[in-house]
């Protein structure tokens, strides 16, 4: 598989949440063979903000730099891997990721979905920055930490496109020799085989076997109830480690959130929920060996 940088973006704030989060990131750090670059985020005065390089804001970095250092040392019990660096960022949360995603050059970026303080990202922040980042976004609950992945659920809508959302089950399920299942809901009375739901989850399904991954196709018919509530059922009785979605593709562009329906699967799901959005990088599958 080739990459641009074969890195991972993730927010680790320096507290009890921090040191959880960072022993997440260390599983998907080995398991995927990446180097991660870990950022917390601190408020700036307003002369930070504009002056960055005097040297009374680079002083400041570089003690905030040294004092994240100590921190993920002490949480690792150890030495600071070569393939983790640091970074400190200044400004809101949100903003700032939004920033890094488009110029830092990740595959992708990690953030905790979790809320067990104030310094904790909420909900609506969250939301908005799976729609405005320029890089696909996993969001992880620290509470529920994952140590393997072998299967993956990828919801699927007729309207959405899908060569994005394909890249990246072809290349969490190769890494993690996962089973994939793909389902859709139908709310129409007829009979799956028949529906063009079915239809496309077949031609999806299709194209991962070529690829040499096991896949299966599961259509949930819906009788008055939201398609959310549905998939959250699927997911709860099947149990899987890992949820890939697809955004709006325009959200990025014209302010779009994104949805009722991505948003409850990612808030809904205690396992780890990986959103592609619109406007990341188009890949070819057939590049991931």
């Amino acid at each position: 598989m080739k990459y641009r940088s074969n890195s991972i973006l993730a927010h680790v704030p320096q507290n009890k949440d921090g040191e959880r989060i960072l022993q997440q990131l260390l599983f998907f750090m080995k398991a995927l063979g990446m180097r991660i670059f870990i950022m917390d985020i601190l408020k700036s005065r307003s002369l930070f903000c504009f002056s960055a390089k005097s040297k009374r804001n680079q002083i400041r970095h570089k003690a905030e730099l040294s004092k994240f250092t100590e921190f993920v040392k002490k949480s690792l019990k150890n030495d600071i891997p070569d393939n983790i660096i640091l970074r400190i960022g200044w400004g809101k949360i949100v903003n700032t990721l939004i920033s890094e995603s488009e110029r830092g050059g990740h595959e992708f970026v990690i953030i905790d979905k979790s809320k067990t303080n104030g310094d904790s990202l909420t909900r609506t922040e969250i939301d908005r920055y799976v729609s405005k980042s320029y890089i696909p976004v996993m969001s992880i609950n620290k509470d529920n930490p994952v140590k393997e992945i072998k299967n993956i659920v990828i919801p699927i809508d007729i309207s959405q496109r899908t060569k994005k959302r394909l890249y990246w089950a072809t290349f969490f399920a190769k890494k993690f020799k996962a089973k994939i299942s793909i389902v859709s809901a139908l709310n129409i009375d007829m009979e799956a085989e028949k529906s063009l739901a079915y239809k496309n989850a077949e031609k999806i399904k299709d194209m991962l076997v070529k690829r040499g991954l096991e896949c299966e196709v599961d259509i949930i018919k819906i009788h008055n109830q939201p398609h959310h509530t549905a998939i959250l059922e699927y997911i709860e009785e099947k149990n899987p480690d890992l949820i890939i979605m697809r955004t709006h593709q325009e959200s990025r562009f014209t302010g779009k959130k994104i949805g009722r329906f991505v948003s409850e699967i990612i808030h809904g799901c205690k396992m780890p929920v990986f959103s592609v959005g619109g406007v990341t990088q188009n890949y070819d599958i057939n590049s991931i060996d």
